[in-house]
């Protein structure tokens, strides 16, 4: 595992989530029932993301307004508050701690931003307060606010980065107008879009700079999919800093647009880049939402795979609707989350609890059979 892990989670009034005290794993797999929460609790880390870029409001407009965000809005909830904590392998941690109010005009004010240093070797953590209140974080202010860059690596950089390293993945819109199937820029390979709209750009880098990864997502791809040859990447003809999604099946020839796949194959195509990269390459954190969506069975074992073996690498979380994708897993790999009236609520698994019933039952089907929950409650 790497040195960043989001070791612990607390929430107070976010969407369906009225209270919330979480510890996480190297690999966390939500199931519930549908409006049970788990899309609410991803969508919690594309706020962050946000957030630390200074595009709340912008993003608080998206959603529709702040009483989308407050547990049954602003005459319900007047405060959220939110606290997460990242572990290093070595003991320390940094933490991030703040608390929002709605406003008249139905958007967020940051009333408290608090970031921490903690060794653990000492019972305190060193606690720095940023300005507030403000319409927008100023973690990003406080990171860049030296220009030495010794001095820019304190706790405002680490905390900086381990949000910034909570990427949310979501490869779903695969119509005809999804970015996946565009031209794309051919140096824009960073690191995989969280819509693989460089996917493209990203297999050519991966391809010229790491040529073992790539063998191994080509090779993997065929599992799911025997008809695939390999891609076909190159600079477009008329544009040489552009580039396209083209393929060809085995055994020809011929050149095919990422239009001829179909969507669950595309799917696949961009889950296999993202896990398959090499380590180094990984987001510290990998959040998806119901990955398996148009996945053939024998393709959610892959997957499953793919995930065990990344998260070696790189933290996983993810929310699922999948019976055959949770059989795939360990009973500590699993988080329940089950809707009781209004309030959300996340167990994990008890696997000396369920010691009898594995001997005769995947996981799967003992989510079917409502063993433990995650099903519709009236």
């Amino acid at each position: 595992m790497g040195a960043l892990k989001l070791e612990k989670i607390k929430l107070e009034g976010y969407k369906t989530f009225q209270n919330l005290d979480l510890t996480l794993n190297s690999i966390n797999v939500l199931i519930g029932a549908n409006g049970s929460g788990k899309s609410n609790f991803i969508s919690l880390f594309t706020m962050f993301n946000r957030m630390i870029k200074e595009e709340l409001q912008h993003y608080i407009l998206q959603v529709g307004g702040a009483d989308q965000i407050l547990h049954y809005g602003s005459k319900v909830t007047d405060e959220l508050k939110l606290e997460l904590w990242f572990a290093k392998e070595d003991g320390l941690a940094n933490g991030y701690i703040c608390s929002l109010q709605p406003t008249a005009t139905d958007s967020l004010l940051i009333v408290n931003e608090e970031i921490y240093f903690h060794n653990r070797k000492y019972p305190s953590p060193y606690q720095i307060s940023l300005p507030t209140p403000s319409l927008e974080s100023n973690l990003k202010t406080k990171r860049r606010e030296s220009e030495n860059p010794e001095l820019q690596r304190g706790v405002a950089y680490y905390v900086y980065t381990a949000l910034e390293s909570c990427r949310v993945y979501h490869f779903h819109d695969t119509s005809s107008s999804a970015r996946v199937k565009q031209l794309g820029n051919i140096y824009d390979n960073r690191f995989l879009l969280p819509d693989a709209a460089n996917l493209a750009a990203y297999l050519y880098f991966l391809r010229e700079v790491h040529p073992h990864h790539y063998e191994q997502i080509v090779k993997t791809i065929r599992l799911a999919a025997p008809f695939f040859g390999d891609f076909i990447l190159r600079p477009h003809p008329f544009n040489q800093e552009k580039i396209r999604l083209e393929w060809r099946e085995r055994g020809s020839d011929l050149s095919f647009g990422v239009e001829a796949l179909s969507d669950g194959t595309l799917r696949f195509i961009c889950l296999t880049t993202l896990f398959l990269q090499p380590s180094e390459l990984l987001p510290p954190i990998t959040i998806l939402d119901e990955p398996e969506l148009g996945l053939h069975p024998y393709a959610i074992v892959l997957l499953a795979e793919m995930i065990c073996s990344a998260a070696n690498h790189t933290q996983v979380i993810l929310a699922t609707q999948s019976v055959s994708l949770v059989n795939q897993f360990t009973p500590q790999d699993i988080l329940v989350v089950d809707r009781v009236g209004r309030a959300s609520s996340i167990k994990r698994l008890d696997e000396s609890e369920l010691e009898v019933w594995l001997e005769d039952y995947a996981l799967g089907e003992l989510w079917e059979k409502n063993v433990f929950g995650g099903r519709p409650q009236q």
